[in-house]
């Protein structure tokens, strides 16, 4: 599989991600924890920029966002708001399930192609898959534009261009993300539906490092589009090292991995993305590589599947991803 087959390919599941679109979607600039502090009044919480806030005790319920607002994304561009939202696109299908997830949905106007959840994204006016089509954008005269730092990269410079407002981020931990629902909480006015899914996130961390924290941790491979893996400074590195197990990619990023290497590092646990299509081609390649034979998660049986746009789109559902790589890795103590 070519590199540009590849990317596409991810970019199918995680709509990326995304991850999706490996390398070129997961390999943006990580972005930095926020938070808020107690004594700051909600006004002051709102001029911060995303990069300033700091973390409000669980206990304290968020109040409404106050405007104008004006808020740094992760590309280091800053954006006023003078008002909350009424018309929302969303680039990519991360940003679309945040949206839905902290109940702003009825504001999504426009999502990509490969928003496919939750249900109600497949109804919504479609916008370009890799390639935005700026025209439909524009014409549907939204308030506000989330995007990923580098899976939209053209269509941001565009969209800018034309003074239209645009959020773009790309975290890269899972504790990112979850600042990245907060601060889209704020953005569209929606604090207490971005509290909850925040809480929930954090919740499913604290349980699986809780019950991971005296295991072993095998060695493993996740191949998550064929022949590609994730190594140093992407949050699905982390997610592996959250869930217990020990990364044998030496890399950095998102990359194509060599046989060899792998059967050198031979990893007691291999865990592969489910595929858009059956037979799974990941699973297919790995059963014709004939030198894989004597790698341990091989002849032990431990090829492990588990659903990728959870695992790739760095929106509510990563937590659902942590809880599928834990099992995978550690299955004795999720039973």
């Amino acid at each position: 599989m070519n590199k540009q087959h590849a990317q596409h390919q991810i970019w199918r599941k995680l709509g990326l991600l995304s991850i999706v679109m490996v390398l070129l979607l997961l390999a943006a600039c990580g972005s930095k924890d926020n938070s808020t502090t107690n004594d700051e009044s909600n006004a002051q919480q709102q001029e911060q920029t995303t990069e300033q806030t700091t973390e409000q005790p669980a206990a304290e319920q968020p109040g409404a966002t106050v405007y104008p607002l004006t808020l740094k994304d992760d590309s280091g561009t800053e954006i006023t708001l003078d008002k909350a939202p009424a018309r929302i696109v969303t680039l990519a299908p991360s940003e679309t399930e945040i949206a839905f997830a902290i109940g702003a949905g009825d504001s999504v106007v426009g999502v990509d192609e490969y928003s496919n959840y939750p249900e109600q994204a497949n109804a919504i006016d479609k916008v370009g898959d890799t390639t935005t089509n700026i025209e439909k954008v524009t014409a549907l005269q939204p308030d506000l534009i989330l995007a990923s730092v580098t899976m939209n990269t053209q269509a941001i410079e565009q969209l800018r261009a034309l003074k239209l407002n645009v959020y773009a981020t790309e975290p890269k931990t899972y504790d990112a993300v979850i600042e990245k629902i907060k601060n889209i909480g704020v953005l569209l006015d929606k604090q207490q539906g971005a509290a909850d899914v925040a809480d929930r996130m954090s919740q499913v961390k604290a349980d699986i490092e809780s019950k991971v924290a005296s295991a072993d941790k095998p060695s493993v491979l996740v191949e998550f589009s064929p022949g590609w893996t994730v190594g140093k400074g992407e949050f699905m590195d982390e997610l592996l090292t959250l869930a217990g197990g020990t990364n044998v990619a030496q890399g950095n990023g998102w990359y194509e991995f060599d046989s060899e290497q792998i059967v050198k590092s031979n990893p007691q646990v291999i865990v592969y993305s489910s595929w858009y299509e059956e037979p799974n081609a990941i699973l297919e390649g790995i059963n014709a590589r004939p030198a894989w034979k004597v790698i341990d998660a091989v002849k032990n049986n431990r090829l492990v599947e588990v659903p990728q746009d959870p695992l790739s789109r760095v929106g509510p559902r990563l937590a659902e991803g942590l809880q599928s790589l834990a099992k995978a890795i550690h299955p004795e103590l999720f039973q």
